[in-house]
């Protein structure tokens, strides 16, 4: 008995709630590592300007996202872990289908990205502040949270879901917009990831994704001057990349790199 085929996804970069091709017009395939043959979906191979396009999208959302209450961003934040939850299965079938990690492994994965979602969500009911004493008589002084702006996420293949999930969830609680470049060896969790959100009520633009290789994507995201901060998972080779960048651009800057766990 041979398996049902699967017709490939035809995917575009997720731009404000929208599927757009590359300006460049190349694309890659995201394949099966078990059956070769197998292509999962093609994928825009995006550049610099795609990033342009990515970040302006996430500067407007902000505008409006920055504004809503802080648990009405958790509970659209609770109900997209409702959704993983309900979609897990499929979610899990899909993450071994394009990366190969046993359906076990997935499963746990996926619920990685449920858990990390119930937690963050109830982060809307605790963004506490302080209040300071001031030394003169004529002033208050005190702290609230505010959002960095428009934050870059770079994700690894290995936990398509969950990593993402650990980026993705707390920078919308907090009031930003994120552009995600997920690794091009799993294009497709990563959308579908996102779509959840989108399912779950999340205005189109505070999250955007586009795909491609880190040497144009990934690096036009660290270099963008309209990305306020940049969270990336992968090599320490890389890693060094990213901060050095960051810091002659003074960006804020969270690094996972193999054994250093941020």
């Amino acid at each position: 008995m041979t398996a049902t085929a699967v017709a490939p996804v035809q995917a575009g970069n997720h731009i404000a709630g929208a599927a757009r091709d590359s300006r460049s017009g190349r694309t890659f395939e995201s394949r099966n590592p078990a059956r070769t043959d197998d292509v999962v979906g093609v994928f825009p191979e995006s550049n610099a300007q795609d990033v342009d396009d990515a970040v302006a999208a996430a500067q407007e959302a902000f505008q409006r996202w920055r504004r809503t209450p802080w648990p009405q961003r958790g509970a659209i934040i609770l109900r997209a872990a409702e959704i993983l939850e309900q979609r897990k299965d499929e979610l899990s079938r899909l993450m071994t289908r394009e990366m190969g990690k046993v359906l076990t492994e997935a499963g746990g994965d996926v619920q990685e990205a449920i858990d990390m979602g119930e937690f963050i969500a109830g982060e809307g009911r605790r963004a506490f502040g302080e209040t300071v004493p001031s030394e003169l008589r004529d002033k208050w002084a005190m702290t609230l949270r505010q959002p960095f702006g428009v934050v870059g996420c770079i994700t690894p293949w290995n936990f398509p879901m969950a990593i993402p999930s650990w980026k993705i969830f707390p920078a919308i609680m907090a009031g930003n917009t994120v552009v995600l470049k997920p690794a091009e060896d799993t294009p497709l969790c990563a959308l579908r990831f996102v779509e959840t959100l989108e399912d779950a009520g999340l205005p189109p633009g505070v999250v955007n994704i586009v795909f491609g290789y880190g040497e144009d994507a990934g690096d036009a995201l660290v270099r963008h001057p309209g990305v306020s901060a940049i969270y990336f998972t992968g090599s320490v080779d890389t890693g060094r990349i990213v901060s050095e960048i960051c810091g002659r651009m003074l960006k804020k800057c969270s690094l996972e790199l193999g054994g250093k766990n941020a």
